[in-house]
């Protein structure tokens, strides 16, 4: 089943599903938030060290599932598979965005 995204969050899935930090974080405007496991985090430097933490520590892949505009937010839901308790799961990601970067990621 193919996923209708936004340009900006199909590549982020994308660089998410190859590991690739940078790639992660590029698709992050400099002041953007992700709220993750009940913190937040703000900047690259917050953000890259949250992406490079929890890929290392779950060695997860999130494939999206479904996604639907919500007002000016994207809802995402993913399947996500890892080396944590109760693997797989669906998680739900809300994204806020510009015209070509994320600008608040909270998954819950």
């Amino acid at each position: 089943m193919v996923i209708d995204l936004p340009p900006v969050l199909d590549s982020y899935f994308r660089a998410a599903s190859a590991d690739d930090i940078g790639g992660i974080v590029a698709h992050f405007a400099p002041t953007a938030r992700v709220r993750d496991e009940g913190e937040w985090l703000e900047g690259p430097e917050q953000i890259e060290r949250w992406a490079r933490d929890t890929r290392a520590r779950y060695r997860f892949t999130a494939t999206p599932l479904s996604a639907q505009p919500d007002g000016g937010a994207w809802i995402v839901t993913a399947r996500v598979e890892g080396t944590f308790p109760g693997s797989p799961i669906e998680l739900r990601y809300r994204f806020e965005l510009d015209e070509r970067l994320i600008t608040r990621l909270e998954i819950a």
